[in-house]
């Protein structure tokens, strides 16, 4: 199945879903509001993000914007064939900002794009437009196989991500904790932890927000905004999902009754269990 390339604004309301293809969004004008599973933020022109195939993202345009959409199936001519790797961009959620090589190559797709396809004949057009950039962005953003492992100071990490629990934390800022690279960090974290960042970030927030949640009276939404999530409703799709119940079932339940999914139950920590976690 083709790729699809589209131009589009974001309405200003939140909106959220998940779909079975991967996605690439790139802020051509404006900005624009985007949580992929718990972790992310604004995103400005001639920045994007990367959403994996069946990830729950909230979105939202700030004010006049433009974003490129790249939709990709898994068996798109994209990512597949001599193309199969760059289906590793896809592993888990990212950000980026395009450079200067990317922004020029950014205007030639559009410029492309502009001009028609005749789908009869050039169906796989955009593909070609998107294996390119997706080359590239690859390139960038680094692979495990490439980097050098060290070991990261956890119990500082923990500390940064418990104080700056309630606001956007984003890859970004836990590399430059650590005085790495932001693909360089990624590469380390998820060697030493069995996990991306992303997913150590969210374990983080449902942790909090299930003692919250069993150890106060405060409201779903306070509890929400409180552990860094963007509504009360992506806390219950996120809590769902790894605890198997609604976060109001959890706190009207007697705690010692409540059936937690053993392989999600502890995500306090990551070291603890690091040894039998496996990330698909």
């Amino acid at each position: 199945m083709p790729s699809t390339i589209r131009q589009i604004p974001l309405a200003s309301a939140t909106h959220h879903h998940t779909h079975d293809f991967h996605q690439i969004v790139i802020t051509l004008c404006g900005s624009s509001e985007f949580e992929i599973e718990g972790l992310g933020g604004r995103v400005n022109a001639f920045s994007g993000c990367i959403v994996p195939a069946n990830h729950e993202h909230y979105y939202s345009g700030c004010g006049h914007n433009r974003q490129l959409i790249f939709d990709l199936p898994e068996d798109a001519p994209a990512l597949t064939g001599e193309n199969r790797a760059l289906v590793a961009l896809f592993d888990a959620p990212r950000f980026f900002g395009l450079d200067n090589a990317l922004r020029h190559y950014l205007a030639f797709m559009q410029s492309e794009l502009a001009q028609g396809f005749d789908t009869s004949s050039n169906s796989f057009q955009q593909d070609r437009l998107a294996a390119t950039l997706l080359g590239s962005l690859k390139a960038r953003l680094g692979t495990a196989a490439s980097s050098a492992q060290q070991r990261l100071d956890l119990t500082r990490i923990n500390r940064f991500i418990r104080q700056h629990l309630a606001e956007d934390l984003r890859v970004a800022d836990l590399a430059r904790l650590a005085c790495l690279s932001e693909a360089h960090f990624s590469d380390c974290f998820r060697a030493q932890t069995g996990l991306s960042p992303w997913q150590y970030v969210k374990r983080q927030r449902l942790h909090a927000a299930r003692q919250l949640i069993l150890q106060s009276r405060l409201p779903l939404t306070d509890i929400a905004i409180q552990t860094g999530f963007a509504n009360q409703s992506a806390l219950s799709h996120a809590f769902r999902r790894s605890y198997g119940l609604s976060p109001r079932k959890l706190r009207q339940a007697d705690a010692p009754s409540v059936a937690i999914n053993p392989s999600n139950a502890a995500l306090g920590t990551v070291q603890a269990n690091k040894s039998s976690t496996k990330v698909v």
